[in-house]
């Protein structure tokens, strides 16, 4: 059932092989799943405190992001096959999304030709102030990328005299002084809670936000607003709520099809529309736990 076999009966069929280190190269044999691909290129590094050892992102990303580069890729594939009416193998590696979803930081490495900075925590090397700060009951994430918006955020904390403080005129001398700096912002920021600066910084047009657990983020208004839970009827579990097709579209509507399905729901079906097995056969297999 490999490409080349297959392609010499329908050489119009779109083949995707996902592995963790691809079909070529030293490790194509060798076993990978999200958290070593991780660790192997890259994003570990880059991740978590700065005085902290290095930590995995909180879901697996590099599954994730694999798939998606794998889903453009087969829809790349089939507006190919119109224009050449041959179909193609894609060879899609996890090692391969992960290193190209390392980004700006990577493009950095390649130009500098000197090692990543390593972690960061919600900071940036780079722009200072841009990280999480505490308030009174929480966390809430500045963005001063700019010298304009670092006066909109001094202004808002009541302190506008840091944007004329020769420490922090420039980004390049906020990075100087970054320690002072996100101190002098924490012990602000940890005066209120995070509620009340959120109202504070409502309309100024400074990028903020508040660190949000999941729970919140699935109870936010945006989430509600943009239509991110879709609550179906499952036959077996009652309702049930799940997450929403992300994207919208001006005239195709995505939905929630059908409920997921309980473990074994479609096997008969499978078995025997798809596959032509007979009862007899289908309940053998039952019998000896190949199939649910």
């Amino acid at each position: 059932m490999d490409y080349d076999s297959v392609a010499k009966i329908n050489p119009g069929l779109i083949y995707a092989s996902i592995t963790g280190y691809g079909q070529t190269g030293p490790y194509s044999s060798r076993a990978g799943y999200d958290v070593m691909v991780e660790a192997e290129m890259g994003l570990m590094h880059i991740t978590g405190h700065r005085d902290g050892p290095p930590a995995k992102v909180g879901v697996a990303i590099t599954d994730l992001t694999t798939g998606l580069y794998t889903a453009n890729s087969v829809m790349a594939s089939l507006l190919g096959r119109v224009k050449t009416g041959r179909g193609q193998h894609i060879d899609v590696a996890l090692a391969d999304c992960q290193i190209a979803s390392l980004a700006n930081i990577a493009s950095s490495c390649l130009i500098s030709g000197k090692p990543d900075t390593g972690r960061w925590g919600t900071a940036h090397p780079s722009i200072v102030p841009y990280k999480g700060f505490k308030t009174s009951d929480g966390d809430i994430v500045l963005g001063g990328g700019n010298d304009r918006l670092f006066g909109i955020m001094c202004g808002k904390l009541g302190k506008p005299e840091w944007s004329s403080d020769s420490r922090f005129i420039t980004n390049a001398d906020r990075v100087a002084h970054r320690i002072e700096m996100e101190d002098l912002i924490e012990g602000v920021t940890s005066t209120r809670t995070t509620q009340e600066w959120l109202d504070i910084f409502e309309g100024s047009g400074m990028p903020y936000a508040a660190i949000n657990d999941v729970k919140s983020t699935l109870e936010h208004e945006n989430t509600r607003a943009r239509g991110m839970i879709t609550e179906i009827d499952h036959p077996s579990c009652g309702p049930m709520k799940l997450l929403s097709p992300p994207v919208k579209f001006s005239e195709s509507k995505p939905s929630i099809r059908t409920a997921p399905p309980t473990l074994g729901q479609h096997t008969q079906e499978v078995l025997s529309e798809m596959l032509g097995m007979s009862d007899g056969d289908i309940e053998a297999l039952m019998k000896d736990g190949v199939v649910a």
